[in-house]
């Protein structure tokens, strides 16, 4: 039975929506839907890996308490991100009857999440939509915030929408069934979080190192509690990328992304890429004067105690930089990136020099 579950609320204008984390939550899936949706009819989208171990029993007992249910199954990996899986279940959904009244649900990490997502914000042109996320990464991250899409073949998250979910149900313990390289890829995305916004949270993971790589249930709840908070305080000031400062998250992504697209999203999952480029971006940082050594040193002895030693792939200098030069956060032509300047505060920097950009892949 689940244990003590924290909640944390997500307050945009007029509308709001709760996330509720615990151990042992998935069991109650169903009872989260009613309590926020009046429909019967629930479209459950899932992966092949999580479809046998959590959501085909989902699905009975949504059946049992009275849904009609359909379960859609994609291949795992971020390949499945696309707009040909978005058009097949897009049709899949049509064939089964689903209408404005049916409710989608992502069940499994952030691809499942942002595509499930992409597909209700567009199906019928918009239907409601509930995150079930069972990687640590989608936990922490992808399932916050609304930002759903699916990727080009040389740029990631270039097609999408905002389209905000209606819930989110975070179950710890599906945790203890994840590969713990997808674990490790989930705790990158954890230590951004102390890195941008927070070093008393970046703090609390250096003291609690050996409980994390554990899998301890209640160290876990309270990540995932602070990551939730910390994601959302921003997205609420900045929903849709208007002002800046959701740009914060993106810390290590303009390397993240590039490499990713470089390796057509088979080589590195999406935190290893995230490792990678915080590891470059906190390099840049020091570069350009912003940190001191202390603050280099700090974030990769962190890093290094999560298993986290990824170090940038061997990549071509200028398609490196043409990658980057796709970044969404690229302005007038010039590239700009999310560094420090301490722990807890990172600022959107622009007119940075290809040479120290290339240079930060190196040192």
């Amino acid at each position: 039975m689940p244990g003590d579950i924290q909640t944390v609320r997500v307050s945009l204008g007029e509308r709001s929506y709760d996330i509720e984390i615990g151990s042992g939550t998935l069991v109650g899936l169903g009872d989260f839907l009613r309590e926020r949706s009046d429909s019967d009819h629930a479209v459950i989208i899932t992966d092949s890996t999580v479809d046998e171990l959590y959501a085909d029993a989902a699905g009975d007992l949504l059946v049992e308490d009275g849904w009609e249910v359909n379960v859609l199954v994609v291949e795992p990996g971020e390949p499945s991100k696309s707009p040909m899986a978005a058009d097949d279940l897009w049709n899949a959904m049509l064939a089964e009857g689903a209408d404005r009244q049916s409710i989608v649900v992502a069940l499994g990490g952030g691809v499942v999440g942002d595509l499930a997502g992409f597909v209700a914000a567009t199906y019928a042109r918009g239907v409601d939509f509930f995150q079930a996320p069972t990687t640590l990464l989608a936990q922490v991250d992808s399932s916050v915030g609304g930002k759903v899409g699916v990727n080009l073949p040389d740029a990631k998250n270039m097609v999408g929408a905002f389209w905000q979910p209606r819930g989110v149900l975070v179950d710890v313990g599906v945790l203890g069934s994840l590969p713990d390289r997808e674990y490790r890829a989930g705790l990158a995305e954890v230590v951004k979080y102390g890195v941008i916004l927070d070093a008393e949270f970046f703090a609390y993971l250096e003291k609690n190192v050996d409980a994390i790589n554990r899998k301890d249930a209640d160290v876990l709840t309270h990540i995932v509690q602070r990551s939730c908070r910390l994601k959302a305080d921003v997205v609420e000031q900045d929903e849709r990328e208007t002002t800046g400062l959701r740009s914060a998250l993106n810390y290590g992504h303009t390397y993240a992304h590039a490499f990713e697209a470089l390796g057509e999203y088979h080589s590195m999952l999406h935190g290893e890429a995230v490792a990678a480029g915080m590891r470059c971006a906190v390099r840049l940082a020091a570069r350009l004067g912003r940190v001191d050594a202390a603050v280099v040193a700090r974030q990769e002895a962190l890093l290094d105690a999560l298993h986290l030693k990824l170090d940038p792939p061997e990549v071509d200098a200028q398609e490196m930089i043409r990658a980057m030069h796709r970044d969404k956060k690229a302005a007038a032509g010039a590239l700009r990136f999310v560094l420090p300047d301490r722990i807890g505060r990172v600022e959107l920097v622009g007119n940075v020099g290809e040479q120290d950009v290339l240079a930060a892949l190196e040192m």
